[in-house]
């Protein structure tokens, strides 16, 4: 499933760099961001400070769309700083303006926060009541300035950011990871749960903090580690790196990294809690094999996260592996197209069969998931019609049930094709000559011994989420 009309949308990526020997950090945050693009191609931005300079007094630039639609000109070489935060964002909460791009940028009296986040609360719409109550005035329609206003309160009544961070992450619950810059402090948080990844990086005496460590490789970063669960990171001007834990520590039995990170989110080359993003498709793919074996000719997948499952699958299976796909990067993005039909007609363009590949042969069809089917069911009809004699689907996940509240852009119950159909009418609907899903106990062997969130396919949730759709809470107050 690509992120073409029907499929899941991307999370979002936070980067952060700090450079004590005081080098200019916006393009380095640029090429990060852009390793990034994958998680989120709505909005970007990128916020730097110097900490020499006079205390609080942050540059950014934000805008919608890419990141080269979005800094196109001189707006780097406006953004001087040694410090800085960077962000691509698809809306898991909030509308699509410029108001809601991130990094947020708040000054107050204690200086200034420029605040990047990956992730979604569940209970950001009771902490928002809470503070209007009181007398707040919020800008935007996303949790991420909820998290940003109860870090700032607390530092009012607090002698150091670090200690105003644990104190405010104990009001929230959900899934975040934070990149966050301080007049002097570079500053990331990952949720006790380990929900959203984030990991540590150095280049010299620069520390970097980053969703994926696909992002360290192109800057010529070390990946140093992974920020742990429940974590609290602070690099300083001393080039120093600090760490202190949450006091709602979770044990590790407990914990829950989104298995969709695997699946499909993150880039095949990123590592995240010691599990390589390619090995665990490859797994992925060899266990459908396992259990949904078949009689074909060739196995094919849909780029580009099913492209590895589909390689895995082929290598248990004997049965040769081929591309059979022309993925047209150039197109773009369909979320802006005006009309159903439009968006149909750019998802077509986007992706082309290639005919030679497919004609006369019995074709398996590796894909991550099946959202509400338009997709695939689109992709089937292009390859028959192009002479394909039977095309068998697989996927490497479970049929999604349940919506996510942490981050995932699962739509509500209604709009989830599983939800309403059982996987034969799904095979007859999509027009498969045989379907079949990952079972959820194989989930597990995808990643090892790692404890993952699932909820999205049994309702397991890691924690007390709302009995309602919260992805657009704000809008309208």
């Amino acid at each position: 499933m690509t992120n073409y009309e029907s499929g899941l949308k991307e999370e979002c990526g936070v980067f952060g760099i700090y450079d004590p020997d005081g080098g200019d950090v916006s393009r380095t945050i640029y090429f990060g961001l852009e390793a990034l693009q994958h998680r989120g191609q709505e909005s970007c931005g990128i916020a730097v400070s110097n900490t020499n300079g006079p205390k609080g007094r942050v540059n950014s630039y934000r805008g919608l769309g890419l990141l080269n639609e979005v800094f196109k000109g001189d707006e780097l070489q406006n953004l001087k700083g040694n410090i800085g935060v960077g962000h691509v964002r698809y809306s898991t909460s909030g509308a699509l303006n410029v108001n809601n791009a991130q990094p947020l940028v708040l000054n107050y009296i204690k200086g200034s926060l420029a605040l990047a986040h990956n992730g979604n609360l569940v209970n950001a719409y009771e902490l928002r009541e809470k503070m209007e109550n009181t007398g707040a005035i919020f800008h935007t329609t996303i949790d991420s300035e909820v998290i940003a206003y109860c870090i700032a309160r607390e530092r009012v009544k607090t002698p150091s950011i670090e200690i105003a961070v644990k104190k405010a992450v104990t009001q929230l619950r959900g899934a975040y990871a934070l990149v966050m810059m301080s007049p002097r402090k570079l500053i990331g948080v990952r949720d006790p749960w380990g929900l959203r990844p984030l990991c540590i990086g150095k280049r010299d005496r620069a520390y970097i903090l980053a969703s994926e460590s696909c992002a360290l490789h192109s800057i010529d970063a070390e990946f140093i580690r992974d920020v742990k669960p429940g974590e609290i990171v602070t690099i300083d001007k001393n080039g120093e790196i600090h760490s202190e834990f949450m006091d709602c520590v979770i044990p590790r039995e407990k914990q829950a990294r989104c298995i969709f990170e695997y699946i499909y989110f993150a880039r095949l080359d990123s590592k995240i809690d010691g599990i390589a993003v390619y090995d665990a498709r490859i797994r992925g793919g060899a266990s459908l094999a396992k259990t949904y074996p078949v009689e074909a000719d060739i196995v094919v997948g849909v780029p580009d996260s099913g492209l590895a499952a589909a390689q895995g699958y082929a290598m248990e299976s004997g049965i040769p592996f081929g591309i059979a796909f022309h993925k047209n990067s150039y197109v773009g993005r369909t979320f802006i197209k005006p009309s159903q039909d439009e968006r149909e007609s750019s998802v077509k363009i986007k992706l082309s069969v290639i005919k030679s590949v497919v004609k006369g042969k019995r074709v398996v069809l590796v894909d991550d998931s099946i959202v509400r089917g338009t997709t695939i069911t689109n992709l089937i009809h292009t390859m028959k019609k192009c002479g394909a004699t039977e095309v068998h689907v697989r996927i490497s996940s479970p049929p999604f049930l349940h919506p996510c509240y942490f981050g995932v852009d699962v739509p509500s119950n209604k709009q989830l094709i599983a939800s309403q159909n059982s996987t034969e009418e799904i095979r007859q609907r999509i027009g498969a000559d045989s379907l079949g899903y990952m079972q959820i106990g194989e989930l597990q062997d995808m990643v090892g011994d790692l404890p993952i969130c699932k909820a999205c396919f049994d309702s397991n949730y890691p924690m007390e989420v709302p009995d309602h759709e919260i992805r657009d809470a704000f809008e309208g107050i």
